[in-house]
């Protein structure tokens, strides 16, 4: 019995090389890192994706002029995983397009918050603060936590990690399923009957991220598409397991195409 053909989706983790949200790394344009960067796009590129997807809203009208003159070497790419990854793997690939998808609103915009039945109490972490439940923040692994005390105290910097481990590690299984649950912790932030953690995460964080499974299927134009998702590693878990659960797609681990940098 032949099994039917689905279209495959692979989200590769990413953090924000350009330093968003706190994301302590150097420049992604040095010469060494340019290298490397190099090295997973060839290494990408054996998934033979169709299509590339990233984390950028997708009424953006900015992205595809940059993209545009990029083709035309008439762009130079800014430090940030959208360029460096997928704009430099998108022309290998000889791809025309790259592809918004994300869902992204400020409070302002974003009409789901004017339906708050708690008066847009959604500033979990301002309340933690103040209500004494810090300890439930989105806060480092014990590791993470343990290697920057030891940085701290002895002054010595971080050891050198090359893209492709670092891509490896954010890709982990376990390291997904551990992201994911420490946004769950946070959603336990508020008092009585004030949430603005569950408030944060039920009007913000799991409808952006449900409208970035939809934009990656309105995308989907055959059952032979193979499209890959650049995004923060945070949002990897509930993606994925929204296509997992829908059952309409194959996903596939970038873990089967990314191989560890070898030392010498």
């Amino acid at each position: 019995m032949k099994h039917p053909i689905k279209p495959t989706i692979m989200i590769l983790g990413s953090h924000h090389l350009a330093g968003w949200d706190g994301d302590d790394i150097d420049d992604m344009r040095e010469p060494k890192r340019q290298r490397e960067l190099q090295q997973l796009a060839d290494q990408l590129a054996q998934f033979q994706p169709t299509k590339i997807a990233v984390e950028v809203d997708h009424l953006d009208p900015n992205l595809q002029e940059e993209y545009n003159a990029y083709l035309k070497d008439e762009f130079q790419l800014e430090r940030h995983e959208v360029h460096q990854v997928g704009f430099r793997l998108a022309k290998m690939m000889g791809h025309p397009k790259v592809y918004c998808v994300d869902y992204f609103r400020s409070p302002e915009e974003n009409p789901i918050f004017q339906h708050d039945p708690d008066d847009d109490l959604t500033d979990y972490s301002k309340f933690a603060k103040t209500h004494g439940q810090e300890h439930l923040l989105y806060l480092p692994t014990t590791e993470e936590k343990t290697a920057q005390d030891e940085n701290s105290t002895t002054g010595i910097e971080p050891e050198y990690e090359p893209i492709i481990d670092m891509y490896i590690r954010l890709n982990q299984p376990e390291r997904i399923h551990s992201g994911h649950q420490k946004y769950l912790r946070s959603a336990r932030i508020g008092l009585g009957d004030q949430y603005p953690g569950a408030n944060w995460m039920g009007y913000f964080w799991y409808p952006r991220n449900l409208k970035t499974y939809v934009n990656l299927t309105r995308i989907t134009e055959s059952d032979d598409e193979r499209i890959l998702l650049i995004i923060g590693a945070a949002h990897t878990f509930l993606i994925q397991q929204f296509f997992q659960d829908a059952g309409d797609y194959i996903v596939e681990s970038p873990l089967k195409y990314l191989k560890p940098t070898e030392t010498h």
